[in-house]
């Protein structure tokens, strides 16, 4: 077995390896990389930035109460302060939901009983 280093091809030279770099050199970079890749997201954590809550929402087959679980959802990409207009949407949504099933015709309320 020789440890002779073949001879490059005519034109091309062979890329360095981490072995041909002396030990006190630099490490070898790519020419790609990206240093956006090295951030910490952690570093920039704010606690008052947008963060979805993830809780689920199970559909109750009632339109309008589905469309105010929806809505609630959008409070996940807003900061705190934005949440209190969503909040209120939805409760009025749904206090206008149950006004509007006591409202509905049903049979008539039995008479009075006089005793």
């Amino acid at each position: 077995m020789s440890d002779t280093v073949p001879e490059p091809t005519k034109g091309h030279a062979p890329a360095p390896t981490a072995e041909d770099a002396p030990a006190e050199a630099e490490p070898l970079v790519e020419a790609d990389h990206d240093p956006a890749a090295d951030h910490d997201p952690e570093a920039d954590h704010d606690p008052a930035a947008p963060a979805p809550l993830n809780i689920p929402r199970t559909p109750t087959g009632n339109a309008e109460v589905d469309a105010g679980l929806e809505r609630l959802g959008d409070a996940d990409h807003l900061t705190t302060d934005g949440h209190i207009e969503v909040y209120e949407d939805v409760h009025r949504g749904l206090r206008d939901t149950l006004t509007a099933l006591d409202a509905r015709p049903g049979p008539p309320a039995p008479p009075p009983s006089y005793r």
